[in-house]
């Protein structure tokens, strides 16, 4: 096998997203360029000309110059788009590029360590574990805070990361748990999952993430802690659990009651600090009883969707958001018999074995994949005003042996939006969002790319189903949404260039593939 060129693979992998968002928030596309395939697009902040290759995953970035197309390395495309967006926002922004930076050499790392790593044997797990370029819209979905690599990489599942969690004992004056006997269960169960300590009497048992343990042992609410003996470290489980595309997300594999564990890292991941915040805990369970209420009700009509719910939490009262623990269904109990559960993010990215990407029929998966997506989004927020973020990572599709998608299953209540918290017309969108731009588009550039000659059947199979759903079950945003000349593509790289929230969404428009 010939060396790979890590510094070139990251570079490549890198340049693909962070060109996504250039071109999608801060350029317009002027027409085909040569060679064949390459495409010109006019950048808005200072009229230059800038051609790339690659369709949905660009590269080969070349800016136009007075003696002809300049090649940019990675470098020099971040500097074009610090320039571009300064001149764009009239902001300026000293740690994006930064960050960027950092996510491109997290690359390296992460390359170099799954070349040597043995892939996780569960497809599910693997699933989870193939986010290599991650987010296809996001300037610098790799970012890990700027910390050494020998900080993190040990708990990256791109790297096809296992390891033990840490348990600590917390005195049970301190405990705070919401979610009743579920959680105190799930909690508790994890020292026989993981073969770990048990806590001793007058502790209760509080497992945390080994990396995030790291970044707030010395914070003196947690030092002290120890130190009084509010809090014991017991020691770490002997059986390993797997992180997740989400980074601090684990999965406790268990044949039969198997589950996920979802923990604060104080790391910015994407937009955010992925930490449980207290209001967050704090509106979980009124949240997740909604998700749940809804897909009962879709269970009645003979839906096999499925909801892996947020049980609730436990934490310490001295440390209530670095110590948190949420406690998330696994996917055994819901899985149906016989399909394998893959995350969706995974198929939009590509991996070895993937299922779009062996179809033998690519319009017949793409219609079994909406048949089992688009329905259940619909009906949570039509019947029960519930806004599912079903975007790529929140997605797992189990198809059956030829890979064909049988079922959808949906997670993270955090991210679920409640009528009437949101405006409907702002509820709608954000779910147009998720679900056509974020997750649709995705999948149908993959089978796109996989047979060229079903591209033009794909989104009117989308139309398909989007209209089978209002003539069954009736929803009045549905004509608009297939009339309208564009949807919204949310505006990462200027969210983070202007320093808003993560969860502060802003939308541009996107020409509506729908339309006809």
């Amino acid at each position: 096998m010939e060396p790979v060129d890590l510094n070139a693979a990251a570079d490549a992998y890198a340049a693909a997203p962070l060109l996504n968002c250039l071109l999608r928030e801060a350029a317009e596309p002027v027409g085909p360029g040569e060679p064949a395939g390459a495409a010109v697009h006019r950048l808005r902040g200072s009229g230059r000309l800038l051609r790339v290759r690659g369709g949905r995953r660009p590269v080969y970035p070349e800016l136009r110059t007075a003696n002809g197309w300049h090649p940019l390395s990675h470098t020099e495309l971040v500097k074009l788009v610090s320039d571009e967006l300064g001149r764009f926002t009239g902001t300026t922004n000293d740690e994006l590029p930064v960050e960027i930076t950092d996510s491109r050499d997290a690359l390296v790392a992460l390359l170099a360590a799954r070349a040597t790593a043995e892939p996780p044997a569960d497809p599910y797990v693997l699933s989870e574990q193939s986010l290599v370029m991650g987010h296809p819209h996001h300037p610098a979905p790799k970012a890990r805070g700027g910390a050494p690599a020998g900080s993190w990489l040990p708990y990256a599942p791109e790297a096809h990361a296992r390891f033990p969690l840490v348990f600590l004992g917390l005195r049970e004056d301190q405990c705070v748990e919401e979610g009743g006997r579920a959680v105190t269960e799930a909690v508790d169960s994890l020292a026989d999952l993981l073969d770990g300590p048990r806590a001793p009497a007058g502790y209760t048992l509080l497992p945390a993430h080994p990396w995030q343990l790291d970044l707030v042992a010395d914070r003196p609410a947690v030092r002290e802690a120890f130190a009084d003996g509010r809090l014991l470290r017991l020691g770490e489980s002997r059986r390993p659990a797997w992180p997740t595309a989400s980074i601090r997300t684990l999965h406790v594999p268990d044949p039969a009651a198997d589950l996920f564990v979802k923990f604060s890292l104080d790391v910015r991941i994407t937009n955010d600090v992925r930490r449980l915040w207290r209001h967050d805990l704090l509106a979980l369970r009124r949240t997740d009883a909604a998700v749940e209420a809804g897909f009962a009700a879709l269970r009645g009509t003979g839906s096999d969707a499925a909801w892996l719910a947020d049980r609730g939490y436990r934490t310490a009262a001295f440390a209530f958001e670095e110590l948190a623990v949420l406690v998330r269904d696994g996917l055994r109990a819901h899985t149906v018999p016989g399909a394998t559960p893959l995350l969706v993010a995974a198929l939009a990215e590509g991996y070895p074995g993937s299922p779009p990407a062996g179809a033998t029929d690519p319009l017949a998966w793409w219609r079994a994949y909406l048949r089992q997506v688009v329905p259940p989004v619909l009906e949570l927020f039509a019947r029960h005003g519930v806004v599912l973020e079903a975007h790529l990572q929140n997605t797992v599709i189990a198809v059956d042996a030829s890979g064909m998608p049988v079922q959808a299953l949906f997670r993270d209540a955090e991210g679920v939006k409640l009528l009437p918290d949101l405006p409907r017309a702002d509820a709608w969108e954000r779910l147009v969002y998720c679900l056509v731009v974020n997750n649709l588009s995705e999948i149908a550039a993959v089978l796109a790319d996989r047979c060229p000659e079903a591209s033009p059947l794909l989104w009117p199979a989308a139309r398909e189903e989007l209209l089978r759903y209002e003539s069954l079950r009736g929803l009045p945003e549905i004509a608009a949404l297939l009339t309208a000349p564009a949807l919204p593509a949310k505006t990462n790289l200027l969210l983070r260039w202007t320093r808003a929230d993560g969860a502060a969404a802003r939308y541009r428009p996107l020409p509506n593939p729908l339309l006809t």
